[in-house]
């Protein structure tokens, strides 16, 4: 375990462990929701539109020389209606791979949602890209059915790169140039208009995997300059710790653009005052790590920060993240005009009750279903 100043433990360990593969292969349920059809790891127990200009609408040539496959997750993005909620504003985590997940169309029906962030995609130990480690980037594939009817009731994906476990291409790609590519052929795969990277335990962990996902990032907005692009990362409570403050720095460095550097203000390994407070807090401390590192004025730092929480009980024994808490911290997002403002994660987004399993496929409070969903769908900046 992994420990700043501040005593918090690394982001997810329990609450975001992909699969196995055995998991994978041995049990799989499907999710029937217009015509959708997901496979998704059962009985195992974790341990855990955009914007316009998108370059999504095809495969490059670039691209097909990355060794990106045709893609039939449906027509890709579209230029978003005058008010739409750019892409990743507010797009809840959903992981088809674990925790029971819900049919999105379900979701988005019962929600109002017309965004989710997709989790995860990392390595099969060398340096091409797969769903949880195991399921291949297929067009005809679980993944891109479910992202196809995602699109054809309305709404669209942005796709996450690594999580807390699992083999990361940041660790496995050797070079920017590799890593760019395998993060380019998703891209195109699934014609995205926004991506996320999940920067956990040994992506953070390393300066030179650091820098490398720096600079891969950098290339992949050269190549792709409409496509939104999110870092999310753990904070203490009084913001990034020595780790996640050297990426930000190296960030800053490379003249990184990114749409919203996300703090995840949980696991904290102790903390004292509720936990609305204390998120807001590392958020706070988060945005004035931003406003130094770019020269930012305090108010522009905030808009390119973002918050993810995680609903109901986290991995510690005193965190517990209520419905009202979240409310609390939607007021917080819309007053900065945060860039992102979302949760980990909708398989947990209901009442603990018969086949459901406390931390994975349910948040372990009384609550009503969605209730977070419905929140986060709330904030329009």
């Amino acid at each position: 375990m992994s420990t700043s100043g501040q005593g918090r433990s690394r982001r997810r360990a329990k609450s975001r462990r992909r699969a196995g593969p055995a998991l994978a292969v041995a049990a799989v349920a499907v999710l029937a929701a217009g015509g959708v059809a997901i496979a998704t790891a059962g009985g195992g127990h974790p341990s855990a539109g955009p914007s316009a200009g998108t370059s999504g609408t095809g495969t490059s040539a670039a691209g097909a020389s990355s060794g990106a496959v045709p893609s039939t997750a449906g027509p890709g993005p579209t230029q978003p209606a005058a008010g739409a909620v750019p892409l990743g504003l507010n797009a809840p985590y959903e992981y088809l791979g674990w925790g029971a997940p819900q049919s999105p169309v379900d979701v988005m029906a019962a929600t109002g949602a017309t965004q989710l962030t997709l989790g995860f995609v990392t390595s099969d130990g060398g340096c091409n890209p797969v769903w949880d480690g195991t399921r291949p980037l297929d067009p005809g594939g679980s993944d891109a059915t479910a992202i196809a009817a995602i699109r054809a009731h309305g709404g669209d994906v942005m796709v996450s790169f690594g999580g807390a476990s699992g083999d990361k291409l940041g660790v496995t790609c050797a070079s920017a140039d590799a890593l760019a590519a395998a993060y380019r052929k998703v891209v195109d795969t699934y014609r995205l208009g926004a991506v996320d990277f999940d920067l956990e335990n040994d992506e953070v962990a390393d300066g030179t995997v650091r820098q490398r996902v720096v600079d891969a990032i950098g290339r992949l907005h050269s190549a792709e300059p409409g496509l939104r692009m999110f870092a999310t990362f753990g904070v203490g409570t009084e913001g990034p710790d020595a780790n996640e403050q050297d990426l930000i720095r190296r960030g800053a460095a490379a003249k990184l653009a990114l749409t919203g550097w996300v703090g995840m203000p949980f696991d904290f390994g102790g903390h004292q005052g509720g936990m609305a407070q204390v998120s807001t807090a590392a958020i706070d401390g988060l945005a004035r790590t931003l406003a130094a590192d770019y020269g930012w004025p305090l108010d522009q730092a905030y808009r390119h920060a973002g918050l993810s929480s995680m609903n109901g009980v986290t991995d510690e024994a005193d965190e517990t993240v209520s419905p009202a808490d979240f409310t609390a911290m939607l007021g917080y997002a819309r007053t900065h005009h945060l860039a992102r403002f979302t949760f980990w994660a909708v398989n947990r987004d209901r009442p603990c009750g018969a086949g459901l399993s406390k931390g994975d496929s349910c948040g372990g409070i009384a609550q009503q279903p969605y209730a977070f969903t419905r929140t986060a769908v709330g904030y329009r900046d």
